[in-house]
């Protein structure tokens, strides 16, 4: 049996996984999904990204969680890279699904395509307090495709806002890309928050792990709401021995 510790992305916090938990330890795992700093409602959302790496490594140190298989959502696989470099020794495999992995010296805003950016620096400036928010179109139709109206609008309001410097930040991943653990990629096929093709997670993220374990499945970019046992069964295969 493994130990997961599964990092949500922007605007999720730890809750967003409990049906993914609760079928992973229904099979006999062990499972934890900490909020990054900075996410969740009523957070202070004036961190950074090395706050947000430190959040996590924090937890899994104040846990004395060690073998585990670490798991990075969207923005959560800039955090699990950082992650890896501070207790790489604590880490049995890293899985990144759909998550962005950035090239040494990127920021996750270089890693989007240009009317995006724009979109999140103007909801960004116009908020008051450097945060985002995604807008409720855009999570429907390109977020969580795969589920009705009444699923999109319950698990949008699970969200808050993201905070924006984390995806400002460029990020030195020289000794992330020395480590030898081994690594995974978790990919939904119907995942259009990154367009497909030029800019879309598979091939263009996930190449940049060089030698990994590739699985798919069928989904949106939040199949963790709208299909988690089938998430959770592939998370097990992405993270198996």
């Amino acid at each position: 049996m493994s130990t997961f510790v599964l990092v949500h992305g922007s605007w999720h916090d730890g809750s967003a996984w409990q049906a993914v938990i609760d079928r992973l330890e229904a099979t006999g795992h062990h499972a934890f999904a900490p909020t990054i700093a900075g996410h969740g409602k009523g957070a202070n959302k004036n961190v950074n990204h090395a706050q947000c790496t430190q959040s996590i490594v924090d937890y899994i140190v104040d846990k004395d969680l060690t073998d585990i298989v670490l798991l990075g959502h969207s923005f959560g696989g800039t955090v699990i890279a950082k992650v890896a470099e501070a207790i790489g020794n604590r880490i049995k495999r890293l899985i990144f699904f759909n998550a962005f992995i950035l090239n040494d010296g990127e920021s996750l805003i270089d890693n989007i395509p240009p009317h995006t950016q724009a979109l999140f620096d103007q909801l960004a400036r116009e908020s008051g307090d450097r945060t985002m928010m995604l807008p409720f179109e855009i999570w429907r139709e390109a977020f969580i495709n795969d589920a009705d109206f009444e699923l999109a609008r319950s698990s949008y309001a699970q969200l808050s806002p993201e905070p924006y410097q984390p995806g400002l930040d460029k990020l030195d991943l020289k000794q992330f890309y020395s480590l030898s653990i081994p690594k995974s990629y978790l990919y939904c096929t119907d995942d259009t928050a990154l367009p497909q093709g030029e800019w879309g997670w598979h091939p263009k993220m996930s190449s940049r792990l060089g030698l990994f374990r590739f699985v798919q499945m069928s989904g949106s970019h939040e199949v963790m709401f709208s299909n988690p046992v089938g998430l959770a069964e592939k998370i097990i295969v992405a993270g198996r021995d």
